[in-house]
Parts: C-alpha cells; sequence; structure tokens
C-alpha cells in the first residue's frame, strides 16, 4: 500500500474514534492497532526511499553509459578521420569525412545526453510529486493531531485540580 494511502488510513482512524465519555475533546482508539498502522507506514517508507535511490542510481549508470558512448563515437570518429588523412592521394576528402564523423559523433554524443538528461528529469520530477504528495499528507495529519491537541489540552483556570470524573 502507498504510503501516503496509509496517513490517510490512520487520519481516518483517529477521526473516527470513539470520545472519551464526558469529553468532547478526547478521544479513544486501539493502542495496538494505531502502533501497528503506524510501524506499517515506517517500513513502507524505506521502501519509496530505496526506490528514489535506485532511480538516482540508474541515472548515474545511464548518464555514465551515454557518456563512455560519446567518448567511443569520438574517438572512433578521430581515428578513421587519422586514417583517412594519412593517405596523399585523398587528403582532402578524407579530411572532409572525418570532420563529419567528429559532427556525427558529436551530434548523437548530445542526443544522448539531452536523452539521458529527459530521462532523469522525468523520474526526478515523478518522484518530487510523490514526495511533495506524502509531505502535504504528513503537513495535514500534523495540523490535525496540533489542533485536537490544542482543543484537547485546553482547561480553565483551575487547571491544577484534577477532572472530577
Amino acid at each position: 500500500m502507498d504510503p501516503l494511502d496509509r496517513i490517510d488510513e490512520i487520519i481516518e482512524l483517529v477521526q473516527e474514534s470513539r470520545s472519551v465519555p464526558m469529553s468532547r475533546t478526547n478521544f479513544m482508539f486501539d493502542r495496538a492497532e494505531m502502533i501497528d498502522r503506524l510501524e506499517e507506514l515506517r517500513a513502507e517508507l524505506p521502501s519509496e526511499l530505496r526506490k528514489a535511490a535506485a532511480v538516482l542510481d540508474e541515472r548515474d549508470r545511464i548518464t555514465e553509459a551515454g557518456r563512455r558512448e560519446a567518448d567511443r563515437i569520438i574517438s572512433e570518429g578521430e581515428a578513421e578521420h587519422a586514417r583517412l588523412v594519412s593517405v596523399n592521394e585523398i587528403t582532402v576528402s578524407a579530411e572532409h569525412e572525418g570532420a563529419r564523423i567528429i559532427a556525427e559523433a558529436r551530434t548523437e554524443a548530445q542526443r544522448l545526453r539531452e536523452e539521458v538528461d529527459d530521462y532523469v528529469d522525468t523520474a526526478l520530477a515523478n518522484f518530487e510529486q510523490f514526495l511533495t504528495r506524502a509531505l502535504a499528507s504528513i503537513e495535514r495529519g500534523r495540523d490535525k493531531m496540533h489542533a485536537l491537541r490544542e482543543i484537547g489540552t485546553f482547561q480553565g483556570e483551575d487547571s491544577e485540580r484534577p477532572l472530577p470524573f
């Protein structure tokens, strides 16, 4: 289950809890059930973080593979250029062909870099959206918790006396 769904489930559990008798602000819930749900949430969050780390590792791997491929293509182009230049009869032709190969290699390398950048940007944007939703959900939960705490802890001037019930 998605951690955001798990947080919504916990919020719903708190909202649906029965009130403590003679109190409008305090409520009761099954402590074991609440702990179980919070532990499940805690267990799920590291997997989401591992997924994010895997996306970043994949980005690095793809970027490095793109760089190696670009270097290989450029190296091949330069080697081909050097081979063609060494032949006297086709020197002019070889210079043009070598320049074309290098230009193609650079164009291909740039295309690969752009593809890798687009892929990584998309993956990071998706992860950013997930984290934004998670943070918003957590913020809502905390706001509700703080509101309930403020409502539940307010007492009059005689706050040091225990309640009669």
